[in-house]
């Protein structure tokens, strides 16, 4: 019987590193840059929703985030992770927006905190029957309004760390604050949403 011949699988290609291809963009490539958009479009289009509250002003929040990055991002100096940059721009946009859309209310950081009740907030894993999709869809419904109404030093820290899924440190980075005041806002930002959805909860 004849020998089959085994035919070689070359392996998949790696993904390029975000640095490899901020290099080359910043070296005039454009094609790189649209790589990025096209691996960060969904994740930074959650964070300006999240923080905007409908697709109208989330997407030109988007749109105008990745503007921002392309102008700038010939001054990246590689000192966070791109992606912290671009959570960085994103969530400046989006609250600059949200500060011309509205009056936001202030809310003074300096209360004690109660260390306690930090924990983390969770949403019921609520399946099955219609019944229960219903509460789940007016749960979703419930959260996003209960973060838009969140101040603005919470609503951030909130949408990148519990609904994004940020480290704290990464939250840090994102927001230019330290770890500790993200963890002072995050457990004020928890308490706020869980008194506006106790009903749920």
């Amino acid at each position: 019987m004849p020998e089959h011949k085994q035919l070689a699988v070359s392996p998949l290609p790696l993904p390029v590193p975000d640095d490899v291809l901020v290099r080359r963009v910043q070296a005039g490539n454009t094609e790189a840059f649209e790589e990025l958009v096209r691996r960060y479009e969904r994740k930074v289009y959650n964070i300006t929703y999240r923080l905007m509250g409908n697709e109208q002003d989330a997407s030109e929040a988007l749109q105008d985030a990745f503007m921002r990055a392309f102008r700038f991002i010939g001054k990246f100096q590689f000192k966070s992770s791109f992606f912290t940059w671009l959570y960085r721009i994103a969530t400046n946009v989006s609250l600059s927006k949200l500060r011309k859309r509205e009056k936001v209310q202030t809310v003074s950081l300096d209360q004690p905190v109660n260390e306690a009740g930090d924990l983390p907030f969770e949403i019921p894993d609520i399946k099955y029957g219609p019944e229960k999709l219903m509460k789940q869809r007016e749960l979703r419904a419930a959260l996003q309004k209960a973060v838009e109404e969140l101040p603005e030093d919470y609503r951030s820290v909130v949408v990148l760390r519990d609904l994004e899924g940020l480290s704290n440190e990464e939250v840090s980075k994102v927001m230019h604050l330290s770890v500790a005041a993200v963890k002072s806002r995050l457990h004020r930002g928890r308490l706020v949403l869980r008194e506006k959805l106790v009903s749920y909860l």
